[in-house]
Formats: C-alpha cells, structure tokens, sequence
C-alpha cells in the first residue's frame, strides 16, 4: 500500500511540475501584475498575442508635449485613443505616464513644471483633462459607449484608467533636468490633488526611478537615495499610494540589491502600505554585455527573465509588489538614443511575431500561451 502510495504522490508531482513547465499553472498575483512596456505603436495584432500570453497591463505614455504643443490648441488625444481603444478591446488593462513638458512651458521637455504659477496651472489643467478623459465615467468610455458617437461594441464594458504614474525617471537626467527630489515632491503633490480631486478613488503612482543611474549630482541619483530624500518632503507621504522602480541591472542579484534597498527606504519611513509598481524590468538578447550591462544574449535574457520573476513571485507579498512591466514588447533598432533598445524584446523588430526564447519562458511563467 506505501508503495502505491508513493508512486501516486510521484505521479501527482510529475504531473503538477508539467502543467507549470507547458504554461497550465498561473501564480496567484494581483490582477493586472504581468504587464509590458511596447515601444511602438500598439496594434491589435499585438494585444492578441499579450492576451493570449497571460499579459494584463500595458504601459503607456502620455506626452503632454505631444498632446498639447500649443498654449492654445486644445488636447490632441488621438493618438492616446487609439492606444487604449486597442488595449481595452484585448481586456487589457492601462498604466499611463504623464510627462514631458511641452515648449511654450519650458525650453525643454526636462523641466518639471513646478517654477512658477503658469506652468503648475497648465501642468494641473493637463493631469485633470487626461483624468476626466479616461478614468471612471470619463468622456473617452462615454463616447464608446452604447449610443456614444464613437461606440465601438469591442470595448464595452469600458476598463478605466484608475492608477496614474507621476513622469519618468525623474532622478536621471534623461527625463529630468536638474535631478531635484524637492521639485519631483512639488510635481507629485500639485498631481496628486488634481488626480483625487477629479477621481477620489484613483492610485497616484511614483515615477519608475532608475534604480543606479551612472551620473550624480544634478544629472542622476541612485533610486534609493532620491526616495528617501523625496520622503523629507512635509505631507508628502499622502499624496502617492506607491512607489516604483526600474531596477535595470547587470545580473538578477543586482536586480534584488535594488529592489530591497528601495522598500527598505519605504519601511523607514513608516509607509509600508505603500504598494511597489516594477513599471521597467529587461535585459537585451544580443551578447554585449561589455558594451552595454543589459545585454545578455539569447540565452542570457531567458536565464535574467526567469531569475527576476522567480524572485518578485516569490517575494511579493513581502515588497507589496502589485505589477511587473517587462521591458519591451519588441525590439526598437530606431531607437538610437537606447543602447539596448534595439534587443531589449520578446520579440524581434517587424511586423511579424517573431519569438525569441524569452517570450516562451515568459508564457511559462504567467500560464499563457505563446500564440493566440
């Protein structure tokens, strides 16, 4: 009777450890916990492969400097639309990143709008037409809905926007220019305020920091320190649900060294309830790491892939840890200014879907599958 005993708990195992290697098994996450930044424009054929690969949330920009280049155009929201038109009709859902400053603001799109009382009125203006638009009641689901004039049956019910992430990198000065976590605190609170103001119930998101940016001083802060500076401002700590991080790395171990520094700064400052958003996480496929640290190769992506979810899947609880955005959907050869861009990807550059062995690994992990 032992005997059979053990070769049915054997088989049981067997059988549980091929459903998690085939892709049958998804962990119990959050919803919206396995999401992806695209670097180009999203297409439906797009969203039929994140949907089928267990993918719940896309990452999406807006640009204030596109969406607003002139004082007195109005808001051009089309290309926004069509964004969350296609991500809606996949079910999926959107994190969108306000930022850049359009130039009848300031001279660069670096600048944190918080100088003077012109560009903190326009910045306040944009953050709450961009609410008004796509959060809970918001007129983009209204003119979708039945009877709307833009009604389009494949995205009713509407899946608004109820989670808002405050700019970019704010401590590399890629995005903001000078790094100033007291200027980063003053853009977070006059967003915070226009955001609960229009959608009480909606989350305030910290930008994703660079987590070990190469410059200092006024061009770059490690993201650790720059939180803990942010957390010095007065009130600041009820103006944001959560924090996030872009722990870019050179190797997995590194990945964690950057995540437990940062939620120790959150533990030291008595904010445990704040949620943690990894809203970029990747490495590149082609094998240059002596040239560019995130660039593993083929197999050196998969290995990094894999090491990265194991440790946040099994860590989440402990870090509040609500989503994970692998940086990117598909590779980006046109992105010059992004050193690993151009291999950063599940899948190759093109039209076509070209997997790479990572998108395979990645579908192991979430459950899904790597086709539609």
């Amino acid at each position: 009777m032992r005997l059979r005993l053990t070769a049915l708990v054997v088989l049981a195992c067997t059988a549980a450890l091929l459903l998690a290697s085939s892709g049958g098994a998804r962990p119990k996450v959050p919803n919206g916990f396995f999401g992806v930044v695209p670097q180009t424009t999203l297409t439906e054929e797009d969203v039929r492969y994140m949907k089928a690969g267990g993918i719940e949330s896309v990452r999406v920009p807006m640009f204030w400097s596109e969406i607003q280049p002139t004082a007195k155009g109005g808001y051009n929201w089309s290309g926004v639309d069509q964004a969350i038109m296609i991500a809606a009709g996949a079910g999926l859902r959107v994190l969108p990143t306000l930022g850049t400053t359009p130039g009848w603001v300031a001279s660069k799109a670096t600048t944190l709008p918080v100088k003077n009382a012109r560009q903190r009125a326009a910045w306040t203006a944009f953050v709450r037409a961009a609410v008004q638009r796509y959060g809970p009641g918001g007129e983009f689901w209204t003119e979708h809905a039945p009877g709307g004039v833009g009604y389009v049956p494949v995205i009713s019910p509407s899946i608004p926007i109820r989670a808002w992430q405050i700019w970019n990198e704010p401590n590399f000065f890629y995005f903001a220019y000078p790094v100033s976590p007291a200027s980063y605190a003053k853009l977070v609170t006059i967003s915070s305020k226009a955001i609960k103001q229009t959608s009480p119930n909606a989350k305030v998101v910290l930008a994703g920091l660079f987590g070990n940016p190469d410059e200092s001083g006024k061009r770059g802060m490690d993201a650790a320190h720059f939180l803990n500076a942010l957390y010095r401002s007065p009130g600041i700590k009820s103006r944001f649900d959560a924090v996030a991080l872009h722990p870019y790395a050179f190797h997995v171990d590194d990945l964690e060294k950057l995540t437990e520094k940062l939620r120790a700064v959150v533990r030291a400052h008595h904010d445990s309830g704040a949620g943690l958003y990894i809203t970029e996480m990747g490495w590149g496929s082609q094998n240059d790491p002596n040239v560019v640290a995130f660039e593993q190769g083929l197999h050196g992506q998969v290995r990094e892939l894999r090491g990265a979810y194991e440790y946040l899947l099994a860590n989440r609880h402990r870090l509040n840890l609500k989503s994970v955005y692998w940086y990117a959907w598909k590779d980006n050869p046109a992105y010059v200014t992004c050193h690993f861009c151009d291999s950063v990807g599940l899948f190759r550059a093109g039209a076509r879907f070209h997997a790479k062995p990572a998108w395979r690994a990645f579908v192991g992990l979430t459950g899904g599958r790597a086709r539609p």
